[in-house]
């Protein structure tokens, strides 16, 4: 299947290739947004293709308030559900009572573990019945995503993934956000390439990689919150 895919949409551009899912998989497809710059790039083309997938977004209880402005101003301008998932209650109640609200920053374990509970699980139910799942990964934002394709097995989530802008440079992100108006998260324009939960993003400095700026505090390599990790 997935062979097949990669052969039927090789040299499609972004638009076609949503439309080609919405034509092969409608409504069993769903898009994860975070409401960074490419999500909002792969929301608008949704729009556009009048795509039956879905649509969700991991509401983490830690992000930045910019990130609820540039939600608000989505649903505004495309008129498309967007359903919330919140991490279990209890689990968040156990962990910030057993380890306190930061225990992130104390080892890799421990971040891994708030991630797990904000972030991997809530996906777990998100994703959960689902066919494909739409992305808006592209390859240059880290080493890791370099190793990734355009279309790839997700056997953790058993699903298919597509990156319908897998190919796309910073600069064709952003040439088409301008082009089409499409609203984004003012932290961009701050030094914010890539935003997440807000006590673990920074600004990225000149010369840094892109995904410096989230668990800066670790080592370099692959830091992944374990959402999207190859597994060919």
């Amino acid at each position: 299947m997935i062979e097949k895919i990669k052969h039927e949409i090789e040299g499609l551009g972004a638009l076609d290739i949503i439309r080609y899912i919405e034509q092969q998989f409608g409504n069993t497809a769903v898009f994860s947004t975070s409401f960074g710059i490419e999500d909002q790039v792969v929301t608008h083309l949704l729009a556009e293709a009048k795509s039956e997938a879905s649509i969700f977004t991991l509401e983490t209880g830690r992000l930045f308030p910019e990130t609820y402005y540039v939600w608000n101003r989505t649903l505004e301008k495309y008129k498309l559900p967007i359903k919330a998932y919140y991490p279990n209650t209890e689990a968040v109640e156990n962990l910030l009572t057993t380890k306190g609200p930061s225990s992130f920053y104390e080892s890799v374990d421990n971040r891994k573990e708030c991630c797990y509970i904000r972030k991997i699980e809530p996906l777990h139910r998100a994703i959960n019945g689902f066919k494909v799942w739409i992305t808006g990964i592209r390859a240059e934002q880290s080493a890791n995503r370099e190793g990734m394709s355009a279309v790839e097995w997700d056997a953790a989530n058993n699903i298919i993934k597509i990156h319908p802008i897998f190919d796309w440079t910073l600069a064709d992100v952003e040439a088409f956000l301008k082009s089409n108006s499409i609203p984004y998260n003012p932290l961009h324009d701050k030094g914010f390439p890539s935003i997440g939960c807000q006590p673990c993003t920074r600004a990225v400095q000149p010369g840094e990689d892109f995904r410096a700026g989230r668990w800066w505090w670790e080592d370099t390599s692959k830091k992944e919150c374990g959402l999207h990790i190859t597994t060919k």
